[in-house]
């Protein structure tokens, strides 16, 4: 079943929310910069800064590597995001 990418990146954000991550769109203004976003941690706090720029599949792409970096094992994920998250490499 496909889901829609807005659909999609809004169930991203909120699952990061469960796991505690500031989810920020960012204009990310740096010379040839094709960056999409990525997480990182400030203060000991994990932000994932998604490029405002950046299409919704491409932000979508950015959430679903970053959230596999996190057990997810205790969280109900709905089936077919837990299958993207389970399938992207």
């Amino acid at each position: 079943m496909l889901m829609n990418e807005d659909v999609l990146l809004s169930q991203l954000e909120d699952l990061a929310e469960k796991l505690g991550i500031l989810v920020r769109d960012e204009n990310i203004n740096i010379e040839e910069s094709s960056s999409s976003g990525g997480l990182c941690r400030i203060e000991g706090e994990y932000v994932l800064i998604l490029n405002s720029k950046a299409t919704v599949k491409e932000k979508n792409q950015v959430m679903i590597k970053a959230l596999q970096q996190f057990d997810l094992s205790a969280i109900y994920i709905k089936p077919v995001i837990r299958e993207l998250l389970e399938g992207h490499e």
